[in-house]
């Protein structure tokens, strides 16, 4: 029998799967320690190194995760998307933001109290599991990135980043529209030169189309190909 649902909780979350199987008392118990804000583009939601008391649900909208790699430079790793969590980590005890993330359009966020969340987590192990395999995609982009920047050349670089910005994932949202060339390199960790060289080349040889800011993949199998060859 399914259980009475929170108005008020669902409604803030877009009804998200797995909210929906949570009981009556564990929805009024994060429907009382979270906080609804609307983000426009370009604004952080939080900073690498910053105390981090909540985890944030994506309602709606479309995120730039990065990290501070030394210095003043920047290197994006992925992209997160309406229905997916950010610092989830701290669930497990960490107490710093281990990334920043921006808003890349305007966007609405839950955030959520980490103790209120982290108790529901025992409550209800169906809950934990789904949320914790929808985050597990993260993991394997984080690793995607290491394994680029280690062993690839700049051209397997970007087709790697090409690649991740334009994939399903994406379906509902056209991110290089949102995306300038230089938060292009730095998701491909080349430079803003580097990247319009490529860009033009890969246009040449078919691969894409440049339409103003937006990018048109024509051939995923060659792009492909650039990706794992390097």
């Amino acid at each position: 029998m399914d259980n009475p649902l929170n108005a008020s909780f669902l409604a803030t979350t877009s009804l998200s799967e797995c909210f929906l199987h949570l009981s009556t008392e564990q929805l009024e118990l994060l429907n009382t320690k979270k906080t609804q804000i609307y983000y426009q583009k370009g604004e952080t939601l939080f900073k690498q190194g910053a105390f981090s008391p909540y985890v944030l649900y994506i309602i709606e909208g479309l995120i730039k995760v990065s990290i501070q790699t030394g210095g003043t430079k920047q290197l994006n790793v992925f992209v997160a998307n309406t229905g997916d969590f950010l610092a989830f980590s701290v669930i497990f005890g960490k107490e710093h933001y281990l990334y920043s993330a921006t808003a890349m359009r305007n966007s609405r966020v839950c955030m959520i109290d980490k103790d209120a969340l982290k108790q529901v987590f025992l409550l209800n192990p169906q809950f934990a599991f789904q949320i914790t395999t929808r985050n597990n995609g993260i993991e394997e982009q984080l690793v995607e990135t290491i394994k680029n920047l280690s062993y690839k050349q700049m051209r397997g670089k970007l087709a790697s980043a090409l690649s991740y910005l334009s994939r399903g994932d994406f379906i509902y949202e056209n991110v290089f529209e949102n995306l300038s060339r230089q938060e292009l390199a730095d998701f491909a960790g080349i430079t803003l030169e580097s990247t319009v060289k490529y860009l033009k080349e890969f246009e040449r040889d078919g691969i894409l189309n440049l339409d103003g800011k937006n990018i048109l993949i024509s051939d995923r199998e060659k792009l492909s190909y650039i990706s794992r060859t390097g």
